[in-house]
């Protein structure tokens, strides 16, 4: 009715007027509407322009900030002023109590509990318990801001769950299981507190991405309870899920893969200890002389040490006597007329980063380390000898991978020289594909050097026609008198023009958007990579002599600010904290991974210790490995949704700096990362872990369910830190 009675009063003279107001009327309560709605709705997301400070993520009550560097000085800086307020919470795990259900595996069992509405006081209490706590060193803070009321922090908290479920779409897991890998060549990172976008950079080969999963809520269920189980597998105490296979069918001969092949589900059972038990590691250096028999127990070993004079069994020993190789005249005489055959070869100068394909004799790699020549052994799991594991008891670096038509873990231009030292690899056949892959891998200029005994003339004449085609020239070609032993030396060619010399073109050069640094999962190609010759490219110049090249900068490296400030920062935590304020034994310590590596500055920061420092970049983080290999480190790319290429109770310490809150939308079972550190860190070890409280609260109560001591927890605000020590328990 009232609409009837304003329509006659619009067809009166004065209904005009009332037509105006009334859109006038409407107007303005439409802009007052859309004002508020704009008002609540409307949030910047605020974001790091680099990743200078990756190593620390600024706190969430910190306000975005253009230098980083300046920030990150100022945390340096500060490191002496908290040092008088901060409250290390030092504990036993035998003197308290869980409150946790005791662990499980092989099959995991996760009960959870599902409440809605209002948090309980336990809840309440322990966010109070948080604010208090102290920021531990190294984990960035801005003293001098005000604080934010809390309105502004709700208001932060909805920006960074908004930016979350964005991102969930860029940064998750292949519902098939399989990650391309494919990287883009240099890399640039923007960074907030909870992801990471990938920016593609010349544009290289995109990666393949199938459907993405979305993880809600926090990366581990704080009200999750876990019961563990030993691993059921054939492999037993040497368990390597990637590795090893597992089904029924196969016969024991040959239960090892030809490639990577994990699991369908993730790991989530613990593997045994051997079965004669496991003692304390031989410390180093002692441990290049001896180790204990039982930690590297295998059925196979025993028959091994008999064949071999490098090794040999002494009671409840395995012994290594000095100079002593599958080399008759000892390694020794074998590595000086290495450089007598070709001078250039200086072994701890010109040559630091040594590749030493199928880790037959580590009297190799002992005597290069007293050169100051970092090898890697590269163990193919051809046999189920298991020379490798004996390696990394005695603290040689080494890393467990096959070889056959996949790329190698490693970026390209990495190694100074490849060793192959009666590695019983055909390089020439299958079209060359091995030999191929080691053209990759190997430097402008480095050295290939081939040692065999008994080599046919078939076998000679197909690698000589196969190094001819990729132009590698060979420097010297001798047989030992005393070893018995034919080396021949290869050199990789330092420039594309004699490629244009080949009379045949096989094989063919690498297409330019072939990318030679992706390498996780990605098939060995049939083609030749040119040499780097643009200024922006790794692997133009040969480095520095070391040490020296540890600090020095190439000038392909466009953020060289930010690497020295990274140094300079992950010097001052090292030094400060880790080596003197978190209760580790360093004299216990001798191989040590970096889950999450950048720049290489944690392990620049332990040169001066005894110890050797695995540094693994995800495959899913800016590809900064090339530049680890050019400061004489070594590292592999590695995604951790996937068992890890070692053996078990591999490392005495593994370092993970924010490493689960850039995993959270990418694995189906995040449990399964903490069950493969149980699984590859040695009884006894230690792991320091800095990342998210909300992430770090209930990753505590999953080392506790582990029966790991927690030797320090450490927080304030939303970023802490755990140190805790792997114990000798299983299920």
């Amino acid at each position: 009715m009232a609409i009837a009675r304003f329509g006659r009063q619009a067809k009166r003279p004065h209904g005009f007027c009332l037509k105006m107001t009334a859109v006038a009327v409407l107007g303005l309560c439409f802009i007052f509407v859309w004002s508020m709605f704009s008002s609540t709705s409307s949030s910047v997301v605020s974001q790091r322009e680099s990743f200078d400070d990756i190593a620390e993520p600024v706190s969430a009550n910190t306000k975005p900030s253009n230098s980083g560097t300046q920030s990150k000085k100022k945390q340096v800086e500060n490191h002496e002023s908290s040092k008088e307020d901060k409250r290390v919470k030092v504990e036993s795990d035998l003197d308290r109590k869980d409150d946790k259900r005791v662990n499980g595996s092989v099959a995991l069992v996760v009960e959870e509990e599902h409440k809605s509405g209002k948090k309980d006081e336990k809840e309440v209490a322990k966010e109070k318990r948080e604010k208090g706590k102290k920021l531990p060193q190294g984990v960035a803070k801005k003293n001098d801001e005000p604080k934010q009321s809390e309105a502004e922090d709700s208001q932060k908290e909805k920006e960074e769950q908004e930016e979350e479920e964005v991102l969930d779409g860029e940064d998750g897991i292949d519902i098939d299981g399989e990650d391309n890998g494919d990287k883009e060549g240099d890399l640039a990172e923007s960074v907030d507190q909870e992801s990471e976008e990938r920016l593609e950079d010349g544009g290289g080969e995109s990666r393949n991405r199938g459907r993405k999963r979305k993880i809600k809520g926090p990366l581990f269920d704080p009200k999750a309870h876990y019961i563990w189980k030993l691993c059921s597998t054939r492999s037993k105490h040497n368990y390597m899920p990637c590795i090893d296979i597992e089904s029924g069918t196969t016969k024991l001969q040959s239960y090892r893969h030809t490639e990577r092949s994990c699991p369908r589900t993730s790991l989530t059972c613990l593997v045994p200890l051997p079965h004669d038990g496991y003692g304390t590691p031989v410390r180093w250096p002692e441990s290049k002389l001896k180790i204990l028999h039982k930690n590297v127990a295998h059925p196979k070993l025993a028959a091994f040490v008999k064949k071999h004079s490098w090794v040999v069994e002494s009671g409840e020993y395995l012994t290594f006597p000095q100079n002593q190789s599958e080399f008759k005249g000892g390694v020794l005489h074998y590595l000086e007329s290495i450089e007598e055959m070709v001078p250039d070869i200086e072994w701890g100068k010109n040559i630091r980063l040594v590749l030493d394909i199928g880790c037959t004799d580590s009297s190799f790699s002992a005597s290069l380390l007293d050169k100051e020549v970092l090898a890697l052994s590269l163990g193919l799991k051809d046999d189920l000898v298991d020379v490798a594991q004996v390696a990394l008891e005695r603290g040689f670096p080494a890393v467990v991978s096959p070889l056959g038509t996949r790329r190698l873990p490693f970026p390209s231009t990495a190694f100074d020289a490849i060793h192959c030292g009666g590695c019983g690899l055909s390089w020439h056949s299958n079209g060359g594909k091995l030999l191929l892959e080691m053209n990759r891998i190997l430097r402008p200029g480095g050295y290939f050097i081939l040692s065999t005994k008994h080599e046919s003339i078939e076998e000679e004449e197909a690698m000589s026609r196969l190094t001819a085609s990729i132009c590698w020239n060979i420097l010297a070609h001798k047989t030992e008198e005393v070893s018995e032993v034919g080396v021949k030396i290869y050199q990789k060619p330092e420039s594309n023009g004699i490629y244009e010399l080949r009379r045949k073109k096989n094989p063919p050069l690498c297409k330019e958007n072939e990318n030679p640094d992706a390498a996780w999962h990605v098939p060995i190609k049939t083609c030749l990579h040119t040499i780097p010759s643009a200024i922006e490219q790794h692997g133009t110049e040969w480095p520095e002599e070391w040490p020296k090249r540890l600090d020095t900068y190439p000038d392909w490296l466009n953020d060289k600010e930010r690497v020295i400030e990274d140094t300079k920062h992950w010097k001052a935590i090292v030094d400060k904290s880790y080596l003197t304020g978190v209760g580790i034994d360093w004299s216990n310590i001798r191989n040590v991974m970096d889950m999450k590596a950048i720049y290489g500055g944690f392990a620049a920061a332990l040169s001066q210790q005894k110890v050797w420092v695995m540094n693994v970049v995800p495959v899913h983080a800016p590809d900064t490995l090339p530049f680890i290999y050019e400061r004489g480190l070594v590292g592999v790319y590695h995604d951790w949704c996937e068992s890890f290429g070692t053996y078990p109770r591999s490392y005495d310490l593994l370092h993970a700096d924010h490493l689960f809150s850039r995993l959270k939308n990418r694995c189906n079972k995040p449990v399964s990362i903490v069950v493969e550190m149980d699984r590859i860190l040695r009884p006894g070890g230690w792991t320091i872990i800095r990342d998210k409280v909300e992430i770090l609260d209930p990753l505590e109560g999953i080392l506790r369910s582990l029966h790991w001591e927690i030797r320090m927890t450490y927080a304030q605000d939303k970023e802490g830190i755990i140190c805790a020590q792997k114990t000798l328990w299983r299920p």
